[in-house]
């Protein structure tokens, strides 16, 4: 990796303002250059959510015929396996291990990446005083670098926190189709969904040639906003979860269903959420989900009502 960034935030907050058109425009030139580049053997990452529809139908504007593959986690909402099944061909893949075992095996995704990463590292890493340091955020040491105060129980809490299961249920299913058919991927991450995600955009730009695992993610400068009004303006087929799009009382569009149909079961920045949370909502609309989320490990759940209580989030 270049030591150096390739972007820089006011780039990617120029390309954030453009209209809709004009990205499309552009999300459009970087699938082509994607593509030629790999001579058509690419496919996108079809998680049926509402951004990955969105560019699925754009590639599929260019390319008819290009693939789309789907990691059948069981973490997903109902209604998105359902969805999914209507879409023309999809691959399935799947994940060795369930979220129960990965639980098990390595810890609960709590926070952020980012901060599970640096607590697992802190309570089974034989890590030196200096680095210790840094990730404890002691005197002199930038805030970037170590766990924000308010996660720092965290490397005390009675269960264990890890940021390994993206790398066990969706990573390692979509690199073994990768090594299996020689396809590389397109996906539909948004630069403004998280600082990695931002940090990432800025070293590599969209299409990340350079790096080890090559991805293109020609969405990158969109807002959610222009994917609602790409959905609303093309009429395209989304996932019922989501509820309708609506206009906003202060302008722009919004959802009546969930805005967020990631894994069910994450409780990576469920502290953000705005009332009700993802939890909260789940209860009413999934209730049998909610109450096997919530039920104690040792009777067959996932004992997610124990580290909400611990982070002090409701549900």
């Amino acid at each position: 990796m270049d030591k150096m960034p390739r972007h820089y935030p006011w780039e990617l907050a120029q390309m954030q303002s453009l209209p809709l058109e004009a990205k499309i425009t552009m999300t459009k030139n970087r699938i082509r250059q994607w593509y030629e580049y790999y001579n058509r053997d690419v496919y996108v990452s079809f998680s049926g959510g509402k951004d990955s529809t969105v560019l699925l139908h754009i590639a599929r504007s260019l390319y008819p015929d290009i693939p789309a593959v789907f990691c059948d986690t069981g973490l997903e909402y109902p209604e998105i396996r359902e969805f999914v099944k209507t879409v023309d061909n999809v691959t399935w893949v799947k994940p060795k291990m369930n979220f129960r075992q990965v639980i098990k095996t390595y810890g609960y995704p709590v926070a952020s990446k980012e901060t599970s990463k640096r607590i697992y590292e802190l309570r089974h890493h034989n890590l030196s005083e200096e680095y210790r340091t840094r990730l404890l955020g002691r005197a002199g040491v930038p805030a970037c670098k170590s766990v924000p105060k308010r996660w720092l129980p965290l490397v005390d809490a009675p269960f264990e926190v890890s940021s390994k299961c993206c790398d066990v249920m969706k990573k390692r299913p979509f690199h073994a189709y990768e090594k299996e058919t020689g396809r590389v991927s397109i996906v539909a991450t948004l630069a403004d969904e998280s600082a990695l995600r931002r940090n990432s955009w800025m070293q590599y730009g969209c299409n990340a040639f350079s790096k080890n695992s090559p991805q293109s993610r020609p969405m990158s400068f969109w807002t959610e906003q222009d994917v609602l009004e790409y959905l609303n303006t093309y009429q395209v087929p989304y996932c019922s979860v989501y509820g309708e799009i609506t206009n906003c009382e202060g302008g722009g569009l919004q959802l009546t269903g969930c805005d967020r149909t990631g894994c069910m079961f994450c409780m990576y920045g469920c502290h953000k959420d705005k009332a009700p949370n993802r939890f909260q909502r789940m209860k009413i609309t999934h209730p049998t989900v909610y109450q096997y989320c919530m039920k104690p490990w040792e009777e067959g759940g996932l004992g997610l009502d124990e580290v909400l209580n611990y982070i002090h989030v409701d549900h």
